[in-house]
């Protein structure tokens, strides 16, 4: 018998990682860094339903000691060129598979710890009020990207800036966001029409910088670290 439900939240977590070897099971001020994301999403109190999709027994465990439904990831999608919406869309078959039809997916990267319960509630509420068929989560540029520009092979930088732009403060400029990988929500008909979560009307979610570490390297891993030891020294 198939249920619709509204809400589900899918957490990829594949075993490999050529710049962190296993890194959603590293160790994140006293917890494996995926269980930071799956304590937001439990303590979000918003989801029908929670799944791992993964093909980590490490993964598979502690997702299983949490009560969290654990969708076992074919050897196909676990390689590095295995995109996240392959993934994602093999985790909904699988679901609707054994009865469970979701309106709405919420993806959670593990690679994003510092995302709070807070700012899952506020993505469905930014759904809610806007009607929106995606939400994508956004912080605001460290830098604004009109100060980048690609180098010529002799490194010169005469042509760098546009010469509007020379003598102009960063705060003269306008404020530029960029996609921080940290929530991405979108309804079910929305996802499998696109196969994007930037399906329209999509709407931005602005969450803190501090909150939208993703974790890619050692020293993303150091600064969440040094993030996470100092809210915790608050309380």
């Amino acid at each position: 018998m198939n249920r619709a439900v509204d809400i589900v939240a899918i957490i990829p977590a594949r075993a490999g990682s050529k710049r962190l070897p296993g890194k959603n099971m590293l160790p994140l001020a006293g917890k494996p860094l995926i269980q930071w994301t799956l304590d937001a999403a439990i303590a979000a109190k918003v989801f029908d339903l929670i799944a791992v999709t993964t093909d980590d027994p490490d993964v598979q465990a502690l997702a299983a000691r949490q009560g969290v439904v654990t969708i076992p990831r074919p050897a196909e999608l676990a390689t590095d060129s295995a995109t996240s919406m392959d993934t994602l869309l093999h985790a909904l078959d699988w679901l609707e598979s054994r009865g469970q039809t979701p309106q709405r997916v919420m993806l959670l990267q593990p690679t994003s710890p510092l995302r709070t319960s807070g700012d899952i509630r506020n993505a469905i509420t930014r759904m809610d009020e806007t009607g929106a068929a995606s939400v994508i989560s956004v912080c605001e540029m460290e830098h604004p990207p009109l100060w980048a520009n690609t180098l010529p092979a002799d490194g010169s930088m005469d042509h760098f800036l546009a010469d509007s732009l020379r003598n102009r403060r960063s705060q003269d400029l306008p404020t530029y966001y960029r996609l921080n990988g940290a929530i991405y929500l979108s309804t079910r008909e929305a996802l499998l029409r696109e196969k994007s979560f930037f399906a329209p009307p999509s709407f931005s979610l602005i969450m803190d910088r501090q909150h939208s570490i993703d974790i890619d390297t050692s020293d993303d891993l150091a600064l969440a670290r040094f993030l996470l030891q100092k809210k915790l020294k608050k309380y």
